[in-house]
This record gives structure tokens, C-alpha cells and sequence, in this order.
């Protein structure tokens, strides 16, 4: 077993893991964003989950409302950008199937993704 207290610390921090999967949180500032038009996991499905805020998901080219209680299932290969339009602050926890990134946060080179 592995476990994480999951804490919302400015960025994009990865939590916990193993070899099939794991678990990230990430926290966008008002006005901010993460990824874009060039951003994808080659090899890993991510599920994102709102804890808090509102923003939009940028998806292969189309924009999609996100807020809170939201889960959104992000597909390897989906070019993707999240961003924060609200007032507070965009906490988000990420489950990648399998892996995606290092324990320091680093992109996984395409296989071992």
C-alpha cells in the first residue's frame, strides 16, 4: 500500500505512485494556465478532478467549463491546457493510468509512460 496526504502547494506537485499509476495536485493562480496546444501524454490516460475553482478545459481545440466536482477524463494523445477563469484559485488532483511524470514532476520520456 501507498498513501499521500494530498496538499494543495502552489504548481504542480506529484503525490504518489507506482508502476501502473499515480496521483498529482496542482493549483493555478486566477488568470493562470498549465499545458497547451502541445500538451499530451503519449501513453497515459490522466482523470482530473476540481476540489476547487473554475476555469475551462481546452481539449483538442475545444473548450469545456470546468468547476467544482467536476472529473474529466483527459485521453492519451488529447492535446490539452487547463486554465483558471475564476477569482480563487484552480485546485485540481490528477490520476495518470499509467504514470506520466517523474517523482520530481519531470514528463516521463514516451515509453516508460
Amino acid at each position: 500500500m501507498k498513501r499521500a496526504t494530498v496538499k494543495y502547494a502552489k504548481g504542480f506537485n506529484v503525490l504518489v505512485g507506482d508502476e501502473h499509476s499515480q496521483a498529482a495536485s496542482m493549483v493555478i493562480e486566477p488568470g493562470g494556465h498549465e499545458g497547451g496546444s502541445g500538451n499530451r501524454h503519449r501513453e497515459a490516460d490522466q482523470w482530473l478532478y476540481i476540489e476547487s475553482g473554475s476555469g475551462e478545459a481546452i481539449v483538442n481545440g475545444h473548450a469545456y467549463p470546468i468547476a467544482t466536482g467536476d472529473i474529466v477524463l483527459i485521453q492519451r494523445m488529447d492535446t490539452h491546457e487547463i486554465r483558471n477563469t475564476g477569482k480563487s484559485r484552480l485546485k485540481t488532483l490528477s490520476i495518470y493510468v499509467p504514470p506520466a511524470y517523474s517523482e520530481n514532476g519531470e514528463t516521463l520520456p514516451r515509453g516508460e509512460q
